[in-house]
C-alpha cells in the first residue's frame, strides 16, 4: 500500500515537472506574452503550474520588461479569478469540488470559508501567499456567495500584483542572478511582503 502511494506520488510529481517544463518552453516564442496571460488566467481556476515559472524566465531574458510581464501576469490572474468564481457559484457540486479534491486540500474548505466570514477582502489579498492554491480561494469565493465581484477584483489586484511585481522587481533590480535566490526563498519573500502590506493597512486604518 505504502509502495503504491509512493509510486503514485512520484508519477504525479513527474507530471507536474513535465508541465512546468512545457510552460517554460513558451519563454522564447513570439507568443510568450500571450502564453503568460493564458497561463496566469487558467491558474486562477484550475491549472496546477503557477505562472511564476514563465514570468521568471521572461523577466530574466528581458530584464527591462520585467514590470510589463508582471502586469500581464497580474491582469491574466485577476480575470482568471472570475472563472474560478463562476465555477464555485454555478458549478461547485459538479466541477468545483473535484478541482479542490484534485489538489488534496478539501480539508481546508472550512478554514477558507471561516476566513471569508472574518474578512473576505484580506483573505483574498493574502490567498496567493498561502500554501493553499489560489484557485481554491476563487472557487470558494463563488460558492460562499458573500464575496462580491468588486471585493474579489480589488483584493485579487492587490494580492496578485504584490506577488508578481515582487518577482519582476527583484529581477529588474538585481538581474538574472536572482533566479536561484527567488526559487529558494519565494515563499519567505512573499510572506515578508504581505507582512509589510498588512502593517500598511493597519497604519491607514488606525493611525492616519
Amino acid at each position: 500500500m505504502i509502495k503504491a502511494i509512493s509510486i503514485g506520488y512520484s508519477r504525479f510529481k513527474n507530471l507536474l515537472h513535465s508541465l512546468k517544463q512545457w510552460v517554460e518552453s513558451f519563454a522564447h516564442k513570439p507568443s510568450a506574452g500571450i502564453a503568460l496571460f493564458i497561463f496566469a488566467f487558467i491558474e486562477s481556476s484550475f491549472f496546477p503550474i503557477p505562472p511564476d515559472a514563465l514570468l521568471i524566465i521572461l523577466a530574466i531574458s528581458y530584464p527591462k520588461r520585467s514590470f510589463y510581464y508582471a502586469f500581464i501576469c497580474t491582469i491574466g490572474s485577476v480575470l482568471g479569478a472570475y472563472l474560478g468564481y463562476l465555477i464555485g457559484y454555478v458549478f461547485y457540486d459538479t466541477i468545483g469540488i473535484k478541482i479542490i479534491k484534485f489538489y488534496g486540500v478539501e480539508h481546508q474548505i472550512n478554514y477558507v470559508l471561516q476566513k471569508y466570514q472574518e474578512n473576505g477582502f484580506i483573505a483574498i489579498v493574502t490567498a496567493g501567499f498561502t500554501p493553499i492554491p489560489y484557485k481554491v480561494f476563487t472557487i470558494l469565493a463563488g460558492f460562499n456567495k458573500t464575496i462580491d465581484l468588486f471585493t474579489l477584483t480589488i483584493a485579487s489586484l492587490i494580492g496578485r500584483a504584490g506577488r508578481f511585481f515582487l518577482v519582476g522587481g527583484l529581477i529588474y533590480l538585481i538581474g538574472p542572478g536572482v533566479k536561484t535566490f527567488i526559487d529558494k526563498y519565494l515563499d519567505k519573500l512573499t510572506i515578508a511582503f504581505m507582512f509589510l502590506l498588512l502593517i500598511s493597512f493597519f497604519i491607514l486604518k488606525y493611525v492616519i
